[in-house]
């Protein structure tokens, strides 16, 4: 995105920031390329119960100024940093319920005064070592549209197990 123009301490060393990543949505945004938002906890952060109000932060942050409109077919992956090539997956039903409440507060957030009840477009994904093995019992979940997958994306046929389960 070359040099953003924002205070120094926002921008750290491989490090992204809430401001920064509602920057990028929104240069993405003004190319008209739909970002995909990511959220999620470190295993500190679970570990200290404090994983709704992280998400709620980042979502809060990211998503702040955009119009309900500006945001039609975003999709937002909950990706537990925890999870992220560890092998380790969300349990089903947590995924469910930290996918419902993204879903929430998304919804929450882009609600104004003026539109009421903001009606966008989006998807929630998860994103967490999503493999042949739990695909289909995730994406089976209410609230979960879909899988962000990873390392399992580089074997075939692996892959193909889970676009499988995905069409079922």
């Amino acid at each position: 995105f070359g040099k953003l123009e924002i205070a120094e301490e926002l921008a750290c060393y491989f490090c992204e920031t809430n401001e920064t990543v509602r920057l990028k949505i929104k240069a993405l945004l003004e190319c008209d390329i739909k970002p995909i938002l990511c959220v999620g906890e470190t295993l500190a952060e679970r570990e200290a119960g404090s994983t709704d109000e992280v998400i709620g932060t980042q979502l809060s942050e990211a998503l702040a100024g955009f119009a309900p409109m500006e945001l039609e077919g975003l999709v937002i992956a909950y990706e537990p940093v925890w999870a992220i090539g560890t092998g380790k997956t969300c349990d089903t039903a947590e995924a469910e319920r930290v996918c419902a409440l993204v879903r929430s507060l998304v919804n929450s957030i882009l609600q104004t005064p003026e539109s009421g009840e903001a009606e966008v477009n989006f998807r929630v994904l998860y994103g967490g070592s999503v493999k042949a093995s739990n695909a289909m019992e995730l994406f089976v979940q209410p609230s979960i549209d879909g899988g962000l997958v990873g390392g399992a994306s580089l074997d075939p046929h692996e892959f193909v197990e889970i676009v499988a389960a995905a069409d079922r």
